[in-house]
């Protein structure tokens, strides 16, 4: 870990792209600055962008720069694989595909509690840490979609992990349906270095409301991103954020203020709290998820807090996120909004009164189909 220069790493998730293609010259003009201006850290998955972020960095990156110049992050991905004995030749087309002869870190991708089984069961992390062994791979790790709870068993259970990539933004942080705080203190409990995904949420907290524009214009200074990625990076314990730029004017926005990092002052932190206040104040369903509808024992096994907290999180920000959450995290076993018998027990239980049988009805209407 001790190459990494800074803490700021290129994501390749969101490449700029023309004609359903990677736009190779422009990526190449952002490998460029980025490694110009200090930073070595890039990740990529073999998934992304349809296949086509790997042989982009191979392109733009491996073929053109000696290989201690960078420091370079790709992932297992469980539906790329069915068995243990799928995942050596896939990790090779992997190398092939990046062009080099070795990972930096090598991360089980998308680990949730569904995911962790199935990967047990392959014996991935097993075939990870041989990997590393054999020294084709530097340092395992994962990234992470689920409940803190789920990523206290996994680090229970493989100690040997070193780092951990979770998703962490300032809108995220208390939110019940990803648990960004909580992720991140597990880490900490355990003692691993934190990277950070999703810091600007997707673009959407680059593309703030109105209302939330104003409160970081009168700082005088700074773009939403800046606040947003200085927001994450300064928390004990982050040892990079990543950042999905899709085009050259992102990647100058984002080195001006990562370049020479300084994490948020007093006077930018409570700005992002009026921020986080005014999406909180959006919320369409008052849940404060007090989790007594759960309690007392939904004959369902729905998850109605985590379901508003995403449905929520969908008005808000109209992204891939929410449907993600809602179809691989919460109702993956079931428990679908659908599912609904409508027996009113949790509305007996619910101190906010909220009329949970209707808004089931407009969460499996959004989500289900």
């Amino acid at each position: 870990m001790d190459r990494i220069k800074k803490n700021f790493g290129f994501g390749a998730m969101r490449l700029p792209m023309k004609d359903g293609e990677v736009d190779l010259p422009q990526t190449c003009r952002m490998v460029d600055a980025f490694l110009e201006a200090g930073f070595n850290y890039f990740d990529t998955a073999h998934g992304y962008l349809n296949g086509k972020s790997e042989p982009a960095l191979r392109a733009c990156l491996t073929s053109r720069y000696p290989r201690e110049r960078y420091v370079l992050t790709t992932k297992l991905s469980g539906y790329l694989f069915q068995t243990e004995a799928d995942i050596r030749p896939l990790f090779q087309s992997q190398l092939e595909a990046c062009g080099v002869d070795y990972f930096d870190f090598y991360l089980m991708h998308a680990q949730s509690a569904e995911n962790f089984r199935f990967f047990k069961k392959c014996r991935a992390y097993e075939t990870a840490l041989e990997l590393k062994a054999e020294g084709k791979i530097r340092h395992v790790g994962l990234s992470f979609h689920d409940r803190a709870e789920v990523l206290e068993q996994i680090l229970t259970e493989y100690p040997q992990m070193e780092v951990v990539q979770i998703q962490f933004n300032y809108a995220d942080y208390d939110d019940p349906a990803v648990e960004g705080r909580k992720c991140y203190e597990v880490c900490r409990k355990f003692g691993k270095p934190v990277i950070v995904m999703e810091p600007v949420k997707g673009g959407n907290l680059a593309n703030l409301p109105e209302e939330a524009m104003g409160v970081f214009g009168a700082l005088g200074g700074g773009s939403p991103a800046s606040y947003a990625i200085r927001f994450a990076a300064g928390f004990e314990g982050v040892m990079m954020v990543l950042s999905g730029m899709s085009n050259v004017e992102q990647m100058e926005d984002n080195l001006s203020f990562m370049k020479d990092f300084r994490p948020l002052d007093e006077r930018e932190r409570e700005a992002v709290a009026r921020v986080q206040a005014i999406f909180r104040a959006k919320n369409l369903i008052p849940c404060t998820a007090c989790r007594y509808c759960v309690d007392e024992g939904c004959p369902q096994k729905i998850s109605i807090p985590d379901l508003f907290a995403v449905m929520n999180a969908r008005q808000l920000y109209h992204d891939w996120n929410a449907d993600y959450y809602y179809n691989e995290v919460h109702t993956k076993q079931g428990g679908k909004a659908g599912d609904c018998i409508k027996c009113g027990k949790c509305e007996k239980a619910c101190p906010q009164h909220l009329p949970i049988r209707e808004l089931l009805v407009d969460v499996a209407r959004e989500f289900e189909q």
